[in-house]
């Protein structure tokens, strides 16, 4: 089998529907395999994964039930101050390694590197607001786990992105990035080649992998109840990526 699969002539996104409600203890791969089957569909060579990262939390039991939360003087403080809920901002003030920035909206770096509002606490789309949803504690070791077991149950080496909705300094709106990730390189370096007019290119580095998270995004979308998406035509290439090796390193952090 080829280590980078054949180019196509288009790259498709593919939604995966029918996955029920996810709880403790289920199977991302073997929801996800037999939601494709009774679509009619089936994982092909060469296809990607990507998975929202909430079910993948959801299995793993990863969900806080917000009446149980009693939130610090801090938590209490910056809700009143910015609006709100106090449970909410205990729970990412918890998650994080740091703050980064506490006005309006909590700015966080979670113990993953990743640095996000509310350190990627969520109580969107779980059970109407009761219930906050946390970050997988290691989505790369997640992306690992759903990978190997597509692997037993379909036979195919299908790489695997977990991903989830950031906001971006400068810019309005969410775009989905990857926060975990199996099975496939997840930055492409040009570095040192020629561009086609001839340049020696000394900086690009494009990072393929938030590219095929936010192409998800864009097919499972916010209410659409469709977690999952196969990316099918892209010639990725295979390897020990991480979502962590795109997490820039603080010696090279530009804001810091």
């Amino acid at each position: 089998m080829p280590s980078t699969p054949t180019k196509t002539d288009e790259l498709r996104a593919i939604p995966v529907p029918g996955i029920h409600d996810v709880v403790a203890g289920d199977s991302i791969a073997g929801l996800i395999v037999d939601a494709l089957a009774l679509g009619g569909l089936q994982f092909h060579d060469g296809d990607i994964l990507v998975v929202k990262h909430k079910i993948v939390s959801k299995a793993e039991g990863r969900r806080v039930a917000l009446d149980s939360v009693k939130p610090s003087a801090a938590a209490r403080s910056f809700a009143r101050n910015n609006g709100a809920d106090a449970r909410v901002v205990e729970l990412a003030l918890r998650e994080a390694r740091r703050v980064v920035r506490k006005k309006h909206i909590l700015i966080t770096e979670t113990q993953h590197g990743l640095v996000c509002a509310n350190s990627g606490v969520d109580v969107s789309n779980v059970d109407g607001g009761k219930t906050a949803v946390l970050l997988p504690e290691d989505a790369d070791r997640s992306a690992a786990q759903i990978h190997r077991e597509l692997k037993k149950r379909t036979g195919l080496y299908v790489p695997v992105i977990i991903s989830d909705s950031f906001g971006r300094p400068w810019r309005e709106g969410l775009c989905d990035v990857a926060i975990g990730v199996a099975g496939m390189r997840v930055i492409h370096d040009y570095r040192g080649r020629r561009d086609p007019y001839g340049y020696k290119m000394h900086a690009t580095e494009e990072a393929v992998a938030d590219e095929l998270a936010s192409v998800a995004g864009l097919v499972c979308g916010k209410n659409t109840r469709v977690p999952a998406c196969i990316i099918r035509g892209y010639p990725y290439r295979r390897g020990k990526g991480s979502a962590r090796q795109m997490v820039r390193p603080k010696e090279k952090d530009l804001f810091r």
